[in-house]
């Protein structure tokens, strides 16, 4: 087996930073910290959450937020609440101007406009209208008749 495969196994300190408990475990951790327990010196490792502050083992509900991430949360819920809250009321605005605007277009039709511009559309000429035609006895006689 080679040697210096695996960091050496020892006896560390776990310092829980919520209450300040300390105890000691096993780990092949290797912080630079030191501490006396007991009367012995041990490494320090400093955790934010342990079995002696977590609320399911305590069985009390204790808020305890050391890196601040629920506070975190909350700025960034009520930042992206509020902006929700812009927009449906700039949607509620558009829909009472899109129904007026409605309103108002129902109430048009009534009103007409004084002055248009011209049409550009050319005016219509009126069919021509014929002469009768006349019989061809008729016109076979009046011939015969001019000199």
């Amino acid at each position: 087996m080679k040697k210096k495969g695996h960091p050496p196994y020892q006896d560390i300190i776990f310092l829980d930073t919520a209450t300040g408990d300390k105890f000691v475990c096993g780990s092949t951790l290797q912080p630079k910290e030191k501490d006396t327990f007991e009367g012995k010196q041990y490494p320090v490792y400093r955790v934010p959450i342990s079995s002696k502050s977590h609320p399911f083992f305590t069985g009390n509900q204790q808020f305890v937020d050391a890196e601040g991430r629920v506070d975190k949360f909350n700025k960034r819920y009520t930042n992206k609440k509020a902006a929700a809250d812009q927009m449906v009321e700039k949607e509620k605005q558009k829909a009472a101007e899109d129904k007026a605007e409605k309103k108002a277009k129902k109430l048009a039709p009534s009103v007409k406009v004084v002055a248009e511009a011209p049409s550009e559309q050319p005016a219509k000429k009126e069919p021509v209208k014929k002469a009768a035609a006349k019989p061809k006895k008729a016109k076979a006689a009046e011939d015969k008749a001019t000199p």
